[in-house]
């Protein structure tokens, strides 16, 4: 499967939100998945080390529009690169280009990815694909948004969501939802 990872670019080596990002790497290419990923530093740059030592292919998601805003490239773990000009149109792509999709703890980025991912799915009219939320902190955030909003949101919209409490396990459940 094509699996994008959605994530924070803020944690550097050595710290253990970016270790688990590289593990998550390391366990989506020992699985044989591609990942699709934003392509520059913290979390993407983690999960791209991860596959790419472990053999998988990396493909990342770059665009103008933030290299201009933060300099600098694709980490030299991709090992495709996919340019677009937009933020918006690099958004898409990750999110079209899926077949599955995780995130990783992060902020106001990665929050709108899994809001654009979420709306797709519910909006698509195509078959559901997984949208594993990785973490307490997902799950503490939207469960409060469900249930502040819970007129505005279905419960059949509720359920495109998945919520894992690490890597290993939302690995585990990306396995069983490409089995059904």
């Amino acid at each position: 499967m094509n699996v994008t990872v959605f994530g924070g670019s803020t944690p550097r080596p050595g710290e253990t939100a970016y270790e688990q990002a590289q593990h998550l790497g390391t366990l989506l290419a020992k699985a044989g998945h591609t990942i699709l990923r934003g392509g520059y530093t913290g979390t993407m740059e983690a999960v791209s080390r991860g596959a790419a030592e472990a053999g998988g292919h990396v493909v990342g998601i770059t665009c103008e529009e933030i290299e201009a805003w933060r300099p600098g490239g694709a980490n030299q773990w991709v090992l495709e690169e996919r340019s677009y000009k937009t933020l918006r149109a690099r958004l898409y792509a990750l999110v079209d280009g899926c077949d599955a999709a995780l995130a990783l703890p992060g902020g106001i980025g990665t929050l709108a990815e899994i809001g654009v991912m979420w709306s797709q799915l519910q909006t698509s009219g195509e078959a559901p694909r997984p949208l594993i939320l990785i973490g307490p902190g997902w799950q503490k955030a939207l469960t409060a948004l469900i249930e502040d909003h819970a007129s505005y949101i279905r419960e059949q919209d509720r359920a495109l969501l998945g919520f894992a409490p690490d890597t290993d396990t939302a690995v585990q459940m990306l396995g069983t939802a490409s089995q059904a």
